[in-house]
């Protein structure tokens, strides 16, 4: 088994094709889009592919350290994550391919108009996971 990132971004990631912001959706099309992913998280739950999944909000700030004292907060002007990574899940796959054929399945959640989204999903392996990558 090895564990693999699904990383869902906001932008960065080759257009969509039901390429309508979120912001845009409705509520029931919102709805709809957190049910596909809820029930996609319980079948592998259900399969014990599932190791955990969090959507992200928009806000947040970098740190880092400025020796003694506290340390810099700022809001920029760097490519920030907030405005990039929409949220992620970790699976534990057998395969690289079965996380491809994940990948595709999470790719298909609903957005307006109730069409699947068809959204470029980043799939990553773990480092310091044993890796399925033979490429």
């Amino acid at each position: 088994m090895a564990k693999y990132l699904l990383l869902k971004h906001y932008r960065g990631a080759p257009t969509a094709v039901n390429d309508v912001p979120m912001a845009r959706w409705t509520p029931e099309e919102v709805d709809a889009h957190v049910q596909y992913m809820r029930d996609f998280a319980d079948r592998l739950r259900g399969t014990g592919e599932f190791v955990g999944e969090q959507a992200l909000s928009e806000k947040g700030m970098w740190v880092r350290s400025d020796g003694q004292g506290r340390p810099p907060v700022t809001d920029g002007p760097f490519a920030e994550t907030k405005d990039l990574i929409a949220g992620w899940m970790i699976i534990d796959v057998d395969s690289q391919d079965r996380a491809i054929e994940l990948a595709g399945e999470l790719s298909a959640a609903p957005g307006a108009g109730g069409a699947p989204i068809h959204e470029w999903l980043e799939v990553r392996p773990l480092y310091g996971e044993p890796s399925t990558i033979t490429e």
